[in-house]
C-alpha cells in the first residue's frame, strides 16, 4: 500500500512497525458546536483510510480524541463548570450520531482530555526539566521552539522569521505568528470555574499538549499513521512533533496523512458568507448522509471538493442508481459504454479494485472500477452483487438496500398544506410550497382536484 506522508512530500510505500498491525491516531472533534461537513469530510477519509486497511489484511488500533476542554469549550460554556459538562456531552452525542449516520466506524478507542489531565501534567514536567519548556511572567508553561532544532519540518516552515522569545496563549495561531506556544495555560478570570489544581498551578492545558499526551498514552512513543485534516499541519501537528519527539527522542509519527479543505460553491466556509453547513442541513432538502459519503468518495482525499446543491444530487442520483441495478429493478437501462475490459472475470474487477486503494487510497478510481463493472454485460446479477458488497465494505453506501420510493414525512407535510392552500385558493402560499417541495428534489403535480407528488 502506498500513502502521501505529508512530512516527506512524497508517495510512500507503508510499511508499519509491526508486520501487519497499525497505530493510528486521528484528531477528533472540538465538542463545542456540531461538527459541519467540511468537519464530516475528513472523517469519512479517515474511515476509508482504516477500512482500506483493514480490507488490505491489516489490524488496526484506532484511538481518536475528544478535545472536550480548550479555548473554544470554555467559552462557549462562559466559564461555568455545569454548562461546560452539558455542552461537551451534547456535542459528543451529536458527533457520534453523525459518525453512526455516515456509516463511519467508531475508533477502536476514544479518548477525552478532561481525563487525562495527570498524564499532561506529567508531560509537561518532563519538558520543563529538559529544558524545551519554561514558565512565563504570566504563569502559563511555554514550549520553546528555538530548543527543538526541527521544528518546521511538517510544514516546511522557515524558522528564519522568528522571532525569539514571542509567545501565543490562545490554542490555535497562523502560520505568519508562529512562535512559542503554551503548554499548560495559567487560570485567569476567562476561564471561571474550569480550571486544575496541579504542581504545574492552577489552570489547564493548552490545546497541542492534549493530543500528544492521549496518543502516546494509547499507542506508544512512535505511530504508524497521525491523520488530520490539512488545516491541522501548522500549528497543531507541528507542535505535537516538536513536544512529543522533545520528551522520548524517538520519532513521534512515521506516516502524516492529511485530508484537503471543503469548499462551498467554490468558497471557504465561513459565518459571514451563510454556507456552513451540518450534516441535518443536508438531510432537510431531501438528501441521505449516504448521498454525501458518495460524494467524498468522487473525489480523492487530496484534492479539494467542491460542495455544490447540485454535485449532491448527482451524488444521490448516482447512489440511487448503484441500488436499483444491484436489486433488480428491470426498468432502469444500464449505460451502453462498455468497459474495454469487459471480458475479464469478475475477480478481476475485485484485483483493480484493491489496486485502486492501494494508490494512495484512490477512491475515484475505485468506484469507476465498481461502474465498469456494473456496465459488464458478460457478469451475472449474481456476481456484480457479490463483487458489489465486497467493494461496499470501503464504500460502506448500503448497496444491498432497496430504494425506497415512500415520500418523507416532512415532504407529505409540505404536500398536505399546499393542498389545504388551494382548497382556500391561497395561490401565493400554495406557490411558495411548490417551490420547497421541488427544492427537496420532488416534482408536483395538479390535475383538477388531484395532486400527484414525484421523485425527481
Amino acid at each position: 500500500m502506498k500513502l502521501y506522508n505529508t512530512l516527506s512530500k512524497s508517495v510512500e510505500e507503508f510499511k508499519p512497525q509491526t508486520d501487519k498491525k497499525v497505530k493510528l491516531y486521528t484528531c477528533g472533534p472540538t465538542v463545542y458546536n456540531f461538527a459541519h461537513i467540511g468537519n464530516l469530510r475528513t472523517y469519512i477519509f479517515e474511515d476509508v483510510l482504516r477500512r482500506s486497511l483493514e480490507f488490505l489484511g491489516y489490524s488496526v488500533h484506532h484511538v481518536m480524541n475528544m478535545t472536550d476542554v480548550d479555548d473554544k469549550t470554555i467559552k462557549a460554556s462562559r466559564g461555568k463548570q455545569q454548562e461546560f459538562k452539558e455542552l461537551t456531552k451534547k456535542f459528543e452525542v451529536s458527533f457520534l450520531a453523525d459518525l453512526h449516520n455516515l456509516n463511519i466506524e467508531k475508533p477502536t478507542e476514544i479518548t477525552r482530555a478532561t481525563e487525562y489531565i495527570e498524564q499532561i501534567v506529567e508531560f509537561v514536567s518532563d519538558l520543563l526539566d529538559k529544558g524545551f519548556a519554561y514558565k512565563g511572567e504570566d504563569g502559563s508553561i511555554y514550549f520553546s521552539i528555538e530548543k527543538f532544532a526541527d521544528y518546521g519540518k511538517l510544514s516546511g516552515l522557515d524558522k528564519d522569521g522568528i522571532k525569539s522569545g514571542a509567545r501565543v496563549a490562545q490554542d490555535e495561531y497562523t502560520k505568519e505568528n508562529p512562535a512559542d506556544f503554551a503548554l499548560w495555560k495559567a487560570w485567569d478570570e476567562a476561564d471561571g470555574e474550569i480550571f486544575w489544581q496541579t504542581k504545574l498551578g492552577k489552570g489547564r492545558p493548552g490545546w497541542h499538549i492534549e493530543c500528544s499526551a492521549m496518543s502516546q498514552d494509547k499507542l506508544g512513543d512512535t505511530l504508524d499513521i497521525h491523520a488530520g485534516a490539512v488545516d491541522l499541519v501548522f500549528a497543531h501537528h507541528e507542535n505535537e512533533i516538536a513536544q512529543s519527539e522533545a520528551r522520548t527522542g524517538k520519532k513521534f509519527v512515521n506516516y502524516w496523512v492529511h485530508a484537503e479543505h471543503l469548499l462551498v460553491d467554490g468558497k471557504k466556509m465561513s459565518k459571514s458568507l451563510g454556507n456552513i453547513y451540518v450534516l441535518s442541513d443536508i438531510e432537510k432538502k431531501g438528501f441521505s448522509p449516504l448521498d454525501f459519503r458518495y460524494l467524498c468518495l468522487s473525489a480523492s482525499y487530496r484534492d479539494k471538493l467542491n460542495f455544490t446543491w447540485e454535485s449532491l444530487e448527482a451524488a444521490k442520483n448516482a447512489l440511487t442508481r448503484a441500488k436499483k441495478i444491484l436489486n433488480n429493478h428491470q426498468s432502469v437501462i444500464l449505460n451502453e459504454v462498455k468497459d474495454p475490459d469487459s471480458s475479464l472475470p469478475q475477480n478481476d474487477y475485485l484485483d483493480k479494485f484493491k489496486s485502486a486503494l492501494e494508490n494512495d487510497l484512490n477512491t475515484p478510481e475505485a468506484l469507476a472500477v465498481f461502474w465498469n463493472m456494473l456496465r459488464d454485460d458478460k457478469l451475472s446479477a449474481e456476481i456484480k452483487k457479490a463483487s458489489a458488497l465486497e467493494m461496499d465494505k470501503i464504500f460502506v453506501l448500503d448497496l444491498d438496500k432497496e430504494v425506497s420510493d415512500e415520500i418523507p414525512a416532512s415532504v407529505q407535510k409540505l404536500v398536505d398544506e399546499r393542498i389545504e392552500a388551494r382548497k382556500n385558493k391561497n395561490f401565493e402560499l400554495s406557490d411558495k410550497l411548490r417551490d420547497e417541495i421541488e427544492s427537496l428534489g420532488y416534482s408536483v403535480e395538479d390535475s383538477g382536484t388531484e395532486t400527484k407528488i414525484l421523485k425527481k
